[in-house]
């Protein structure tokens, strides 16, 4: 017997999306064999540090909350504790209206930083570019093809502010959306404050939306980075017109399994986000929201997780720099070496000799103008406990020293 042919109608876009990364890796190193050594991941950016103990007892004690329906809206209680947080580090005013009009609860802002595009992303317009930064988070090009626009790729490297500098009145004419990441993924690089103003002159002056993903925010080595609310708000712009930020406790609580962010800005645009996530369905369980108040409201672990990270820091460079050119980033818990020999041929190499996992920075990045930004770059996150990523820099000096 042979089975029928059967004509499946799909959405044409899904045929756009490339393989995620991790997939990509997989079919790199299929066929080799790991060395025989304890397997220490560089790769995949999973905070490993303990979770904060108030957040986990809060999650705990309000299981009963289950028996409910979350609103999408989340309690008032967990938007006020969002908007005391970004009035604190922020330098932001009136938390009573952040709470009441500018904040919308996520969950995780993976999930979050896709949908708001599918919202904000008109099909029928010929203004159909999405600025993406290259390299970037492969969720920011996924978002834009489904959502029926084109990535308009903009290199970022070290130097932030002159990334955007660098993009041309003619992308800004054409973009209905610009991604930023802040501090970036992969480089680890930050806007400053004149970066940020240049972005929202851009943003007044050609009318498009700004989408800051700020998740890296509390990882920083000695001077937290400022948002886009923050300045959009010293600049007289106290409504946040066209700009949006995204906040996660994945990274600055080490919470990623909780899925519990937010997205914050323009009150017009939160109300529409809002009633798209209305018929989603995408609400924060109850114990979730009182495990995520716990969390904003304490900061002495996140005082604590960046001195962890700080302290990797220290001790991985002076090893890694024998072998490689590769600077502290200003924040975030990544490094982004170049490299004396392809990406690709380090991370089996790596994997074969030393069984440490890391991904090629060509993987993180689209060919652009002739030229692929991640080549020869890889991306090391130091999440591991501080022994196994001295151990892992190690390995890949060692690794390194006989490629080369």
């Amino acid at each position: 017997m042979t089975a029928d042919t059967v004509s499946i109608i799909m959405n044409p876009e899904l045929a756009l999306l490339q393989p995620y990364p991790f997939e990509k890796i997989r079919l790199l190193l299929d066929g080799l064999t790991p060395a025989d050594k304890p397997a220490i991941s560089l790769s995949v950016g999973e905070p490993k540090h303990k979770a904060p103990a108030v957040a986990l007892d809060a999650l705990v004690a309000n299981l009963n909350t289950l028996e409910q329906y979350p609103s999408t809206r989340g309690t008032d209680e967990l938007r006020n504790a969002i908007a005391n947080w970004l009035v604190g580090r922020y330098q932001l005013s009136e938390p009573e209206q952040l709470a009441a009009h500018h904040i919308l609860p996520v969950n995780g802002t993976r999930e979050s930083l896709f949908a708001i595009a599918q919202c904000l992303c008109d099909r029928t317009s010929n203004r159909r570019k999405v600025l993406v930064p290259n390299p970037f988070y492969q969720i920011y090009e996924g978002a834009t093809l489904l959502a029926g626009s084109e990535p308009d790729f903009y290199h970022i490297d070290s130097n932030a502010d002159q990334n955007l500098a660098d993009i041309t009145d003619t992308q800004w004419q054409q973009a209905q959306v610009i991604y930023v990441c802040n501090p970036g993924n992969p480089t680890g690089s930050v806007l400053s404050e004149n970066g940020f103003k240049l972005l929202i002159e851009k943003s007044k002056q050609f009318d498009f939306t700004i989408i800051s993903d700020e998740c890296y925010s509390e990882i920083y080595r000695a001077t937290p980075p400022c948002g886009l609310l923050e300045v959009a708000h010293a600049m007289g712009n106290t409504s946040f017109n066209r700009c949006l930020v995204f906040h996660s406790l994945s990274k600055r609580s080490n919470l990623p399994g909780l899925r519990s962010g937010f997205v914050a800005g323009d009150a017009t645009l939160i109300k529409q986000f809002f009633q798209y996530r209305t018929y989603h369905g995408c609400t924060m369980p109850g114990p979730v929201q009182q495990a995520s108040i716990a969390a904003w409201k304490d900061e002495q672990h996140v005082i604590e997780n960046r001195n962890a990270y700080n302290e990797k820091y220290k001790a991985v460079l002076p090893i890694l720099n024998t072998v490689m050119d590769v600077d502290e980033p200003a924040a975030g818990f990544y490094l982004w070496p170049n490299l004396p020999i392809g990406d690709e041929a380090l991370t089996q190499a790596l994997y074969s000799e030393q069984n440490v996992a890391i991904v090629p920075g060509s993987y993180l990045a689209r060919v652009a103008n002739g030229n692929n930004p991640g080549t020869n770059h890889t991306r090391l996150a130091l999440v591991a406990p501080l022994e196994h990523c001295i151990e892992a820099a190690e390995r890949i000096a060692q690794c390194l020293k006989k490629l080369t």
